[in-house]
This record gives structure tokens, C-alpha cells and sequence, in this order.
């Protein structure tokens, strides 16, 4: 039986939803609205005074190299952090997923990163590998015989950014893998064995096959967390450098906006990635949506 909600007048259903719309209008829409506008002006410090430049600011930052720099960190982090993170994600949630005693602690375990926030996170691994006193970097040097200067040098501040990165996100994706692991279709498995498939075949042809939409799904969020989300990392661990090593270009807008005070500039900037997110995300949609597979 089918059911329909009645309202006893027809304003009474927009009144409920009234709050809703203004927080939305007012921290969402409103915002974005006003930063496309900006995006086209020259703003004087504070926003005193504005003036209409049109696409000058896009065309600045398409001619320019410490931008197109920020991009290419930006998009080398975000790939390796993404694959990365789902691949270690899911060998782990493979792990977990055995029938071991005590499963259910060592799950709670290796999901609690996740309800750390990303500043958090930084600071523990800013603790961990700063030279000197870092736990981590302590046993790298009883190892190789010296220490490494993971903040000064350019290519190690990367990789830290990135180890970070991806121990913070590791708790989201073990969830839902988990998630997915434990709702297989086990008939689809145990006819693939009686079939002859290896432990390998086993994995790549069903397992990661039926775990396909949550694969997709992950990647989507991955891509989206390793463009904006790390930015708490890289403030507190390397503040962008060494010589914008880790630059990524969320900072590198903040860093426009709140300390150069180039409001127009950090505004064009947040148009150019929101506009990147939206086509990445459009690519794998009509790339990676072929090779979903929902259902049993």
C-alpha cells in the first residue's frame, strides 16, 4: 500500500524546509556565487577596492610557471595517494577479513586513524620523522647509519606528505572494503575454485570484480580527500616547502589569500579546482564506470 504525506496547507512544507534552504543559500551557494564573481576582479588588500579585469587573473596563472608547478605536485601526490591508499587498503581489509580470534579489536584498531583530523595527523608524523628527537627517523638512522632530513629536503617532504596522507585515509577505506568483503557472493567464489582458479585468479576475477562499485566509489572520494583534505597536513608538517615541494594547490590558494592577500588570484585559483575536480571526476565516471559490476 502506498502511502502520500498531507500537509494541512501548502506553505506548511516550505516552512520546513526554510532553515535548510537559508544555511544552504547563505554558507553554500551564496559563497560560491561570490567567488566565481571575484575570480573576475582585482582586489586591493582587505577588499577595499575592486576592480574589473575579466579572465586577466585566469590568463596570469596559465602563464605561470610556480602555478603550473603547484598543479604538476599536486596531480603526482593525488595519483599516488589514491592508488596507494586503495591498494594498501584493501590488502589490508583482506587481512582483517579472516576468521582470526579477537577480528573485531584488530578492525576497531585499524579503523580509528580515521576519526583523527588531518592536523592531527600532521602533527604525530611531524613528531615521528623531525630530525633529532623523531622515533622513526631514530630506527631509519640505527638502519642506514644516518638520519634523514625529511622537512629540509624537497623529495623526502614529499614522500612524508604522501605516507601521511594515506595512513589518515586508511581507516575510511578499510571500513567500506570490509564492508564489501564480507557481503560476497561466496557461491561465485567457491564455483570459481571448483573451476581451478588460483588463490589469484580468485582475488582479480571475482573478489576485486564484485568489488568493483565500492572500488569505484572510494576512488571518487580518494581523488576528491587528496585535493582538499591534506591541506591541514601540509600546513602543520612542511608548510608547503621546501621550495613548494609540497605546494599543493589548495595551499597554494590559501597562501594567495590569507597571506598575499590576492583575493582575485586566490579566487580564479578555486575556480580552476573546482573545475579540475569536476572533470576528473566526469573522466572516471565515463572511464571507470565500464568496468563496474553491480550486483551478484
Amino acid at each position: 500500500m502506498h502511502y502520500q504525506a498531507k500537509f494541512k496547507g501548502r506553505l506548511l512544507p516550505y516552512l520546513l524546509l526554510a532553515p535548510t534552504l537559508v544555511i544552504l543559500v547563505v554558507f553554500l551557494y551564496y559563497p560560491i556565487i561570490q567567488t566565481f564573481r571575484l575570480s573576475l576582479y582585482r582586489v586591493a588588500f582587505l577588499g577595499l577596492r575592486k576592480q574589473f579585469v575579466g579572465l586577466e587573473n585566469f590568463i596570469s596563472l596559465m602563464h605561470s610557471p610556480d602555478y603550473w608547478h603547484t598543479v604538476k605536485v599536486t596531480l603526482v601526490i593525488t595519483v599516488i595517494v589514491v592508488i596507494g591508499g586503495l591498494a594498501i587498503s584493501l590488502a589490508i581489509a583482506l587481512l582483517a577479513n579472516q576468521p582470526i580470534r579477537g577480528g573485531a579489536i584488530y578492525r576497531i584498531l585499524l579503523i580509528w586513524p580515521y576519526a583523527l583530523s588531518p592536523a592531527v595527523a600532521g602533527v604525530i608524523f611531524l613528531f615521528l620523522f623531525s630530525p633529532g628527537f623523531g622515533a622513526i627517523n631514530y630506527l631509519i638512522s640505527k638502519v642506514i647509519g644516518q638520519e634523514l632530513n625529511w622537512l629540509g629536503d624537497p623529495k623526502l617532504a614529499v614522500i612524508l606528505i604522501i605516507i601521511t596522507s594515506i595512513w589518515k585515509n586508511l581507516g575510511y577505506n578499510i571500513v567500506f572494503y570490509l564492508a564489501g568483503l564480507q557481503n560476497l557472493n561466496t557461491e561465485v567464489l567457491e564455483a570459481a575454485e571448483i573451476d581451478g582458479a588460483g588463490p589469484w585468479r580468485r582475488f582479480w576475477s571475482v573478489t576485486f570484480a564484485l568489488l568493483s562499485p565500492i572500488t569505484f566509489f572510494l576512488l571518487i572520494t580518494n581523488i576528491t580527500y587528496s585535493f582538499f583534505d591534506i591541506f591541514g597536513m601540509i600546513d602543520i608538517v612542511t608548510k608547503g616547502g621546501p621550495m613548494d615541494a609540497t605546494n599543493v594547490m589548495i595551499y597554494n590558494l590559501y597562501r594567495d589569500a590569507f597571506e598575499y592577500y590576492k583575493s582575485g588570484l586566490a579566487a580564479a585559483q578555486s575556480v580552476i579546482l573546482f573545475a579540475l575536480v569536476v572533470i576528473l571526476t566526469v573522466i572516471q565516471f565515463r572511464t571507470s564506470g565500464r568496468y563496474v559490476h553491480y550486483g551478484g
